[in-house]
């Protein structure tokens, strides 16, 4: 699709007294100075059909907070500094690759009156449908649309057409093979991941949502050819997901591939920017030197951001982007994803600043929202790109030091038990995660009984050996392994 019939599709209709759209955004285009970045291309991946989805008025997801996301980024002009790319809907079969196919059944095929139909009543709660992942209009049209971008988004890095792609309407971490959880009906993070793993060795999924990405978690349970990585907020009993515990590692058995290939930093509320910062690049910068990732996803949940209806973390804007920047400079294929994010003018302050971040114009970006911002009436009263958010609902810190310096000592110690980057055999893709995950839990439940075997035969062989030199008559209680 050409870069003008894009554009045309994403905006608003031009008031007749003002400006056409495209003379309105070159003109904040070059106001701002933002030019592509040189050296390496940016992809933005969406789909306006996306954001006409609703959970219900009393729910807090809102996919009208990708409208927002979408003006400031044109307001400002960053679409002339990136290839955009109108989103398609996966495909059954691609969505397959993950989920059982009886729920992708259901997900297509149910109807919100379902909900209180009895013949449904089984699979509405097998698959956990409820209060928090509610039956709506067009609800399977919507997880295809948005699993579709990250798909198109990973394929744009593995065929070297970008080296940046971005998908704000993605990033629903929770999803399991077959349930929906916390919102999130697929995953198309893990989706996007088996891409990346067509192409690279190790691929690293990075978590800065206040929740536990716990979807992504146990679809790469077994595998070392994934790092996932989580900061959140941990309270077993008092939150969602109430996993993400730091001595949750991977597989507890040391010849599983996955073990210690899982890294949770449990948080408590009311971090701030510097404390939440510096033990990012700690625990990253340590992660990325042990793995040597060949790409990353990175997950932007945006309900860690101060004042979040969700939330309890006291992050600014600035210091949530700062950990996009950090990511960045790592100079490898990235995919970035939303998430989380329940206050959708704070949400799309977010996405906006990290959207500059990624194109290399964070410092060309006025932080006074322009004055032709469609829906500008929804970031008063300062219209500021970066509001006091620490400060407007600031919670105590309850993350001191020690604590924290005690969440990177075991980290790297975790990290001591990855002897170096796996190498893999690349023409291996694992095709189903969790039958993966069975398949060499079985292997090593069979090798751990063959060597017991073997041992008890060499015990065997040793004690009868013995008792032949010794003349004495052989006792089979003698040979019992111990």
């Amino acid at each position: 699709m050409a870069r003008s019939a894009i554009v045309q599709e994403y905006a608003p209709p031009p008031a007749s007294t003002t400006l056409s759209l495209d003379r309105k955004v070159t003109s904040e285009r070059q106001h701002n100075g933002i030019a592509r970045p040189k050296g390496y291309r940016v992809s933005w991946h969406a789909n306006p059909a996306v954001e006409l989805h609703h959970f219900g008025q009393s729910h807090p997801m809102k996919p009208w907070r990708l409208t927002l996301t979408k003006q400031l980024v044109m307001a400002y002009g960053m679409h002339h500094a990136m290839d955009l790319y109108l989103a398609r809907s996966a495909s059954y079969e691609e969505l397959a690759d993950f989920h059982k196919t009886d729920y992708l059944d259901f997900l297509r095929q149910v109807m919100p009156g379902d909900m209180e139909k009895a013949e449904q009543s089984e699979n509405v709660a097998r698959f956990n449908f409820g209060d928090d992942c509610p039956i709506f209009d067009g609800l399977y049209d919507y997880c295809s649309l948005y699993a579709g971008g990250t798909i198109d988004a990973a394929r744009k890095l593995c065929n070297n057409q970008s080296e940046i792609a971005v998908n704000w309407s993605g990033g629903l971490h929770h999803a399991k093979k077959a349930e929906a959880s916390g919102f999130c009906y697929v995953n198309d993070i893990v989706l996007g991941i088996l891409q990346l793993l067509r192409l690279h060795p190790r691929v690293m999924y990075i978590d800065i949502d206040v929740h536990h990405g716990d979807g992504v978690e146990q679809a790469f349970w077994s595998t070392d050819r994934v790092l996932t990585v989580s900061f959140h907020k941990y309270d077993k009993d008092n939150f969602f997901p109430g996993t993400g515990a730091l001595d949750a590692t991977g597989p507890t058995h040391p010849l599983n591939p996955g073990a210690h290939h899982s890294v949770n930093v449990p948080l408590h509320d009311g971090i701030d920017d510097d404390s939440y910062i510096q033990l990012f690049r700690d625990v990253v910068g340590n992660c990325v030197d042990v793995y040597r990732p060949g790409a990353i996803v990175l997950q932007c949940g945006a309900d860690s951001l101060g004042c979040d209806r969700l939330g309890c973390f006291n992050l600014n804007v600035a210091a949530h982007g700062a950990c996009v920047a950090y990511v960045k400079t790592f100079n490898l294929p990235l995919l970035v994803v939303g998430g989380g994010g329940y206050t959708p003018r704070n949400v799309s302050r977010a996405w906006a600043h990290e959207t500059s971040i990624l194109i290399d114009a964070q410092d060309q970006i006025d932080p006074h929202i322009p004055e032709d911002v469609f829906f500008r009436n929804h970031f008063g009263p300062d219209y500021s790109l970066f509001p006091p958010l620490s400060e407007m609902r600031k919670l105590e810190n309850k993350n001191p030091r020690p604590y924290l310096n005690s969440l990177l000592e075991s980290i790297r110690e975790q990290l001591r038990y990855i002897e170096g980057a796996p190498s893999v055999q690349m023409s291996f893709i694992p095709p189903d995660i969790l039958g993966l995950r069975e398949d060499t839990e079985r292997e090593i439940e069979e090798e751990i009984a063959l060597m017991d075997e073997e041992r008890e035969e060499r015990e065997g062989k040793l004690s009868r050996r013995r008792e032949l030199e010794r003349g004495l008559p052989t006792r089979g209680e003698l040979y019992t392994s111990s």
